[in-house]
Formats: C-alpha cells, structure tokens, sequence
C-alpha cells in the first residue's frame, strides 16, 4: 500500500510542504513564529540551487 501521506520532518516532507512558491506564506508564518519580533520576515523568495540549473 503506498502511503497518502509524508513525514514533514524528513527532508523531502520538509520541503515538499514548505519550497514550494504556492506555500511561500506558510513558510514565512512558520519562520516568524520561531524568530524574534525584531527579525521578522517581510517576504522573501525561492532561488534554483546551482545543482538543479541548466548547463
């Protein structure tokens, strides 16, 4: 039986429920409720890693 469902604690759960542009504001939500007031983020965006780049 192949499972529904991913382990967000793993790496590939991790970023298949947090890198992807349509969940940028669910990372942003989780990022600022673990950083102090005065370092909340604003907005930020995603970069291709240099591996992932067409040559």
């Amino acid at each position: 039986m192949i499972s529904k469902y991913f382990n967000p604690y793993t790496d590939f759960g991790f970023k298949k429920l947090f890198g992807e542009e349509a969940s940028k504001d669910l990372l942003v939500d989780f990022l600022n409720q673990l950083l102090p007031p005065q370092h909340q983020i604003a907005e930020l965006s995603f970069k291709i890693p240099k591996t992932c780049q067409p040559r």
